[in-house]
């Protein structure tokens, strides 16, 4: 007497009717071929996801995949925060004393890579115990143009002082190199979590270590124009500080330099921390 059941995956969706002791159909190996599959969680109905392995016979696991995005995130901080920075001109206030003028007004500046502002503040609005004009923050009356130096190469006049044009373009063009590497960076790590292929991590790495190393310089570069603009001229006394742009790229370069090293760990063949475990058990 024949005996049929129904094989079921792993939902309980039936599958088909299976006759206990019927001889074996033409198509019979293909078929246990798509049990097996089946029971083995291989097909679209256990709803796993088949890892692909790369050429030299590794696979990106879900752990090691999750710790990829983690530190992609950590380097997406990075970034952000040097576009702001880069896009803003709150990098340097320079203020004369609030009574240089002796008037109900005084004037303060503030300037980044591309535009300096120049702003009327009543002296009123200022702390009193505030001996020079500003912050930049209180109202008043702004009048903001760009730098001519990628047009005309002209130096920027501002309180009698003139900015050296060589330091200012070359503090922008590092700042610019540096957002192409993290462009290329965030490319590696899309290939690599797309296409599940480990390789993609190192010249990540590399990319987000040197663009946040170039942010950094950008930064020492951009503070040496500084200096060079308040020794140009000594009639009007100017007190300089830098400000919140500034503190943005400074922690966009840690942050990048710090995801970076995150992509350099991954990388590795091993896990570091568990090899350093496995020789302190030993010993």
């Amino acid at each position: 007497m024949w005996s049929t059941f129904f094989v079921t995956d792993e939902e309980g969706h039936p599958v088909g009717p299976v006759v206990a002791g019927a001889a074996a159909a033409p198509g019979a190996a293909q078929g246990a071929t798509g049990l097996a599959s089946l029971m083995s969680g291989r097909s679209t109905f256990g709803g796993k996801k088949r890892r692909r392995v790369t050429s030299a016979g590794n696979t990106m696991s879900e752990a090691q995949e999750g710790k990829i995005k983690l530190a992609f995130f950590v380097a997406i901080v990075g970034v952000v925060l040097t576009v702001l920075g880069v896009g803003t001109e709150f990098w340097v206030e320079l203020s004369p004393p609030k009574s240089f003028y002796n008037n109900q007004t005084c004037l303060t500046a503030h300037y980044g890579l591309w535009k300096g502002c120049t702003k009327t503040l009543w002296v009123a609005d200022i702390d009193p115990e505030r001996e020079s004009c500003g912050p930049a923050e209180l109202p008043g009356e702004s009048n903001c143009t760009y730098f001519k130096f990628f047009t005309t190469g002209e130096n920027a006049v501002m309180f009698q002082k003139t900015t050296q044009k060589n330091l200012n373009i070359a503090a922008a063009m590092l700042a610019l190199f540096s957002l192409f590497l993290m462009v290329m960076g965030a490319i590696c790590i899309t290939m690599s979590l797309s296409k599940e292929i480990l390789f993609f991590l190192k010249p990540a790495s590399v990319c987000f270590i040197l663009s946040g190393v170039l942010v950094l310089l950008s930064l020492v570069v951009f503070h040496q124009s500084v200096l060079t603009f308040l020794a140009s001229d000594h009639t009007v006394p100017l007190h300089h500080e830098l400000s919140w742009s500034v503190s943005c790229i400074g922690c966009a370069g840690a942050v990048l330099i710090v995801g970076g090293i995150l992509f350099v760990l991954l990388a590795l063949p091993y896990s570091p921390w568990q090899r350093c475990l496995s020789q302190k058990d030993t010993s």
